[in-house]
Order: structure tokens, then sequence, then C-alpha cells
């Protein structure tokens, strides 16, 4: 078994096509493919994207033996692994909605992870739930309540009849798979992305974003059922007729330099990742390491999250140049699930842009300000680039205004890649329709018409008419020798006078002096600098709950600290008489 060619034989297309089933028809002409790693980066399976549509069309047929019809969902356990890029895309050529479901990403979580794929299986009413075998026990147990469906492994999927049907290429304003976001486990919310919308995407991305070129060689342990997995890596490289190499996200998450590796040997060309998956690899590299990479050929390092932190991946540049690796290779930018994946791209040969403002400034008038020799604190926010074209950003007052350059305000974006709505709730169709924008709940900044992300609207801390960032007051922890990046989590527990802001820090010191030393040392930094009381906790590593693309998920941290703070609160009181 060998990887498949970087070179496809066939005139390269950047996604002109009507449907992901055109994209696939056309790459599969060609001799590009994927390909699947283990965790020491041997090759576990490989195939051409001719015999991605040939086991597609034949599980089509397959599905469509089991009763389904037209719109049916069926729910996909994401694994990176080649049996979930054949059921997607046989739901494509079906006329079912895939629908990418997580997998648990850590050890404990056994329960919390089957309350969450219950919540998603009730949300989208699969007719049938497709994943790994390892993976079907707990989708058993989550769907005990449920009424029934079939629950397919790939051998049981193999082993159905195909059904003698015609298969119908779908229309533009078909559905083409409903991705959950990120947020909360309790209200799921699918995003509803229809076959015009992922292609317009997917064009921008590959034509005007990373502007992708023949020969390029993409490689991802992004997780399928993330946005920036799915649209970045599963469907960019069909639609473009590029090879791609994958790694097992939990792979990744154990060995992080086996990706470093892997662009190394393969000659990679894009790889994409959020921040904490290049200061993972910049903790973890050894001199010896770093000797034995040679990064010259990555010319792309895409980087998304909000906001982008200029100062670890400058260090990770600095780090990596001993490896080839260029710090023009760095590509911030920004998108998020209802757009599809992206909205901006920064220029593809600048790098890292950084804008530096007032931070006091910014805290009391929301405007960012260049310093001056007043300034006491700055603040540095990178530039995500411009609107991809066809797509606009508006930056807009809690009124709806429009806001000048420099004047931070909740981030708008319009164009033809925004969802349809979300799955099952037509009120959020209804204004879609009506008003043709979208208020992403983020913050921001444009800058001669580049964007600037400070952060979410639900994070603000709102103190005294103060607006402070939370990842500032974080930054400040990660200055302390024993913190990393990524290892402190602030929010507060209410707004105003009666404000309580918490801090959580990853701590892995065991002298209970120096743990104390810490806390007394942040505490003073942190109210000298922001001018606030900080209730700072030192939580075990792994503690800190994020997003599947891996940003801090502050609510949900919130929510945590509250619900143990009201267990405390009901804890009966015992009294002893005197």
């Amino acid at each position: 078994m060998s990887e498949t060619s970087s070179l496809s034989s066939i005139r390269m297309r950047h996604a002109d096509f009507s449907s992901l089933v055109d994209a696939l028809d056309y790459a599969a002409t060609g001799k590009a493919g994927m390909n699947f790693y283990d965790r020491r980066s041997q090759l576990v399976s490989s195939f051409e994207y001719r015999m991605l549509k040939r086991r597609a069309l034949m599980i089509a047929r397959r599905l469509l033996g089991l009763g389904l019809v037209k719109g049916d969902r069926v729910a996909l356990i994401a694994d990176t692994c080649a049996t979930f890029v054949e059921v997607f895309f046989a739901c494509q050529y079906a006329g079912l909605i895939p629908v990418p479901l997580p997998i648990p990403m850590g050890l404990g979580q056994h329960a919390s992870y089957v309350e969450k794929l219950r919540g998603l299986l009730t949300s989208c009413s699969p007719g049938a739930v497709c994943g790994n075998e390892q993976w079907l026990p707990l989708v058993h147990e989550a769907a005990v309540l449920l009424p029934p469906m079939p629950i397919l492994s790939g051998a049981d999927i193999d082993a159905l009849p195909e059904a003698d049907v015609e298969l119908r290429r779908p229309s533009a304003d078909d559905i083409a798979y409903l991705q959950y976001t990120s947020g909360s486990t309790r209200f799921p919310r699918g995003v509803v992305i229809t076959q015009r919308a992922v292609m317009a995407n997917l064009q921008v991305i590959s034509r005007d974003g990373i502007k992708l070129r023949e020969g390029d060689r993409c490689i991802s342990w992004l997780p399928f059922y993330h946005d920036m997995g799915l649209v970045g890596f599963v469907l960019t490289p069909v639609a473009t007729q590029l090879s791609v190499d994958y790694l097992r996200t939990q792979d990744f998450a154990m060995r992080p330099l086996q990706w470093l590796k892997l662009i190394s040997r393969n000659r990679g060309t894009v790889s994409v990742a959020p921040p904490f998956g290049y200061n993972l690899c910049l903790r973890r590299c050894s001199d010896k390491d770093l000797a034995e990479l040679d990064l010259s050929s990555w010319r792309v390092a895409g980087v998304g999250a909000e906001p982008v932190p200029f100062g670890a991946l400058t260090q990770f540049a600095e780090r990596f140049a001993a490896a080839n690796f260029k710090p023009g290779t760095f590509m911030p930018c920004y998108g998020l699930a209802e757009n599809t994946l992206a909205v901006s791209f920064a220029d593809a040969v600048k790098g890292l842009q950084a804008d530096k403002v007032d931070r006091e400034v910014l805290e009391q008038s929301g405007k960012a300000i260049p310093p001056t020799a007043r300034t006491r604190a700055v603040s540095t926010f990178v530039n995500c680039g411009r609107a991809l074209p066809g797509h606009k950003i508006e930056i807009r007052n809690a009124h709806g205004s429009v806001l000048a350059e420099r004047e931070v305000g909740q981030i708008f974006i319009a164009g033809p890649s925004l969802m349809s709505g979300y799955f099952r709730d037509p009120e959020s169709q209804a204004q879609l329709q009506a008003k043709q924008w979208l208020d992403t709940g983020d913050l921001g900044y444009l800058l001669d018409g580049n964007l600037y992300v400070t952060g979410r609207t639900k994070d603000l801390i709102i103190i005294r008419g103060r607006n402070i960032w939370p990842q500032d007051i974080e930054h400040v922890a990660e200055g302390e020798p024993d913190v990393r990046p990524g290892d402190a989590i602030a929010f507060v527990t209410a707004q105003g006078d009666e404000a309580v802001v918490v801090m959580q820090i990853q701590c892995r010191i065991s002298s209970q002096a120096s743990r104390e030393l810490m806390v007394r040392s942040l505490s003073g930094r942190i109210q000298s600098e922001f001018g606030v009381s900080v209730d700072i906790q030192l939580v075990p590593p792994q503690s800190i709950p994020r997003t599947s693309s891996g940003k801090p998920a502050r609510a949900e941290a919130k929510r945590r600290y509250l619900s143990v703070l009201d267990n405390i609160l009901l804890q009966p009181t015992v009294a002893i008489a005197g």
C-alpha cells in the first residue's frame, strides 16, 4: 500500500461545481485521494477518489434499501476513518442528509458523552446511525429511550443489500449536511448547509483564500465533526482534486509532533490548526526532534480561533525556523459553521500582522486606538484579512448601527455561504431570509477593510462601565513560569458592581507554599493591571473545558463553577450545641 499521488493528472478546478456529487465525480477521474495514518504515522488505508466514488454509490443504494427516503438524516459518529467519508458521500448520492457527530475525546467522559449524544440524536432524529464498532455501544446507550433506528458499523453496512433504485442528483437548494455547533450540550443547534452554500464557500476558500495550486498536499488532524476539519480537509481536497493525509485527532493529542513529521515526510503544503495545536508542538519538541524536521514545503499554516494569539504563534515561528518554517507561512483566518466555514483570510504572503492598541481606551470607550507615549497597557490583535469575494463584514453597535473603522462592535456577516438557519428552527430561518445578515456573536473591528477579532460577546467582562477582555487577564496568568498557554480561563459570574471575576488555572505545582505564592503574585498583578479582584482557583490538568475547536469554553466553565457553588450552598448545616 502506498500514498496517493500529489499530482491528480487532471486539470485543477477550484470547486466550480453545483454540488458535492459533481465535485467527487470529477475528482474520481484523477489520481489523487485520501490517506489515513496511525499514531506512529504508519499508513493504515489509502484510496483514490475513484474508489471513494465507487464505494459511495454502493453504500447509497444500501442505505436506501433500509427504507430511507430523500431528506432523512443519517447520523455519522465522526471518527477519522474511511467509513465516515464513504457514508458521508453516499448520503450525497442518495439524497440523504449526513449529520457528523463527535466522538469522546478523553477519559472519564462516558456519562457526559452519552448525555450529549442523546441530545444530538434527539435533535436531528436520524433514520440511521453509522460509526466504527468501538463507538456503537455508546450509541446504543444514548438511543435507549429514542425511537428504534438502525445502528450500523462499517461491516453492517457492507452486509446490507443494494436497492435497485435510480440515484437522483441533488439540486443547489438541497441540504448537503447538518453541522452541529460546538456550544452548549443542552441546546444543540444544527446548522443547515445547502449544496449552494457549501460549494460557494469551497470555491472562495480554495481560489481566493488559500489559493490552492496543482501539486498541493493537505495534511490534517482536525476532527471530522468540526467545520474546520470537515469543510477544510474533507470537502476542500475533493472539490479541488488534491490528495490529503489524515491523523486521528486523539493520536495527535498524544503525539503532536507526528503532525509535523508527516508534513516533513510527505512534503505537505497546506495544514491548518487552532492555536493550541501549535502550542502543543512547541512544548513537546526537543532539539533532537527539531533536527529531524524539514518544514520548507509548508506554505500555508492556517490558524483559526478568535482571537488569534500573536505572541504564542511568534514563538512557534522562532522555534521552528531551524526546521525551515517560514514566518510568512502563517495565515490567520476567521470563520464559523453558520457560514459553512470561512469568512476571511489574511494575505497569503504577509503572515502574522498585529495591531497594538491602547488597552485603557479599548476598555473605556470601545475604540482600538494605537498606543501613545501615555499608554500604560497594550492589547494586541491579529489581522484576519478581508471578507472573501461575494461576502461582507460589518461591525455594528448594540442598536444595529454600522460603526466606523477602529470602533469595536458586533461582527455581522452576509454572503452566499450563509446557513439556511438552524435545523427545526423556523424563526432563525425566517430571520436570515428577511435580513440576509447574521450576528456572529463575536466582537471585533475593521482597519483598512481587514477584520480584527477581539473576543466573544458573551465572554466580555463588564465592570463599572469598562469592557475587559478575558484573554487579557488570561495572558497575565500565562506569564507565570509554571503556567502554559491555554492553562488559564477567566469568566465573570455577574456583570456590573456585583461582578465576581473567576480565574481557573491548570496547575502542576505540588508544593502548597509555591501554589499560595503563585495565587498571591497573580492576584497582585491582575489587581495592578486591571483594577479588579480575581478569585483564583488552581485546578488539575485537563480541567478546563474547551469547544471542539479547542477554544476555551468560558460559558461551560462558568456553568460548572456555579453548579459546584450551588451544591456547597445546598449542603445541610449542622448546629453544634455549646
